[in-house]
């Protein structure tokens, strides 16, 4: 407020879109909870539809405001989520390195970021749930063969213990093309949204904003 009255400009935020894609039961939800709360459900039940919140992230050299949607992974809803691809800056693919199955679909889900962003995107593979040690069935090596040959960052975190999961988000936010500015004289204090899938999806979400060191 003080900075508005001696008439000086407001702060300027640039905002980035990270979208959440992969498999249904993967640990979407759980690895921005973990991120923005600190937090893990064990009870937490498939989002239906789109979550949306935000963040703002300080960094050494700038402060930055993430903007975090988190999509179903259910069939059903795969035709509509290219919409919310279409304008992101990062897509983060989440897969279970205790089920093959979300693993093999790693392919299809880059291929969906690509056909709708080209190479105008930060593509990272999370292999989430490494705390289950004795159900894994995708080595590391495997993982990491398989990020080379789709040619997307990768790496392994836990959305239950919180391993990598800040790690994660400074290599993405140190690898951010350039975004949309926007201007937030007073930048509310959190953001939490649903957004239902629709044919024609306008999101229209209470705004309130987050913080994070």
């Amino acid at each position: 407020m003080a900075a508005l009255q001696s008439g000086l400009t407001p702060a300027v935020l640039k905002k980035y879109k990270f979208v959440f894609l992969g498999d249904i039961a993967v640990g979407k939800t759980s690895i921005i909870n973990q991120f923005m709360y600190g937090t893990f459900d064990q009870t937490h039940q498939a989002t239906i539809g789109i979550d949306f919140l935000s963040k703002t992230m300080y960094l050494d050299d700038r402060t930055i405001r993430l903007q975090l949607w988190d999509t179903a992974g259910q069939e059903r809803f795969r035709s509509l989520i290219p919409n919310y691809i279409r304008d992101c800056s990062v897509a983060i693919i989440v897969f279970d390195i205790s089920q093959r199955s979300s693993f093999n679909s790693l392919e299809k889900w880059v291929q969906d970021v690509r056909n709708e962003r080209g190479g105008d995107v930060v593509i990272m593979v999370a292999g989430n749930k490494i705390d289950l040690v004795e159900k894994r069935t995708v080595s590391p090596e495997d993982c990491e063969a398989k990020a080379r040959e789709l040619n997307v960052q990768y790496m392994e975190v836990s959305a239950k213990t919180g391993a990598n999961i800040k790690q994660l988000f400074k290599a993405l936010a140190q690898e951010l093309p350039l975004a949309q500015e926007t201007s937030l004289a007073n930048p509310p204090e959190s953001s939490t949204g649903r957004v239902k899938l629709s044919e024609q999806p306008q999101p229209q979400q209470k705004t309130k904003e987050g913080k994070c060191c």
